[in-house]
């Protein structure tokens, strides 16, 4: 799960750094307030990559999605690439965690075999 989640979250990190770059073009957005809130998203998102198999990770990426579908209201192509990456997100958790219970079963029946 790790792998897949990390790969989304990395995604997310620059999408969120063009979205800042495009926000930047509003006039009644100041760059330091648009920086600042980019700056703590783009660093919840690596910070995540390494926080997503620990209790509570999965939860913090399910709002950081969040974030940015609601990031829609200042910047309007938001809302489709976080939903977008909102369902990148379902899906490498679902999968991530079936890939992970089959390297177990795997795992489980090598070491059985020995």
């Amino acid at each position: 799960m790790r792998t897949l989640c990390s790969s989304t979250l990395i995604g997310e990190f620059f999408i969120i750094g063009f979205a800042g770059l495009v926000a930047m073009k509003d006039p009644d957005l100041s760059s330091g307030v648009v920086w600042t809130v980019c700056g703590i998203a783009m660093l919840l998102s690596v910070l995540l990559c390494g926080m997503v198999t620990r209790p509570g990770g999965v939860q913090l990426g399910w709002a950081l999605q969040g974030a940015l579908v609601v990031s829609g209201f200042f910047v309007p192509l938001m809302f489709f690439l976080g939903a977008c990456f909102a369902a990148l997100w379902w899906a490498s958790v679902h999968f991530g965690r079936k890939v992970d219970e089959a390297k177990a079963r795997w795992a489980e029946q090598g070491s059985s075999a020995a």
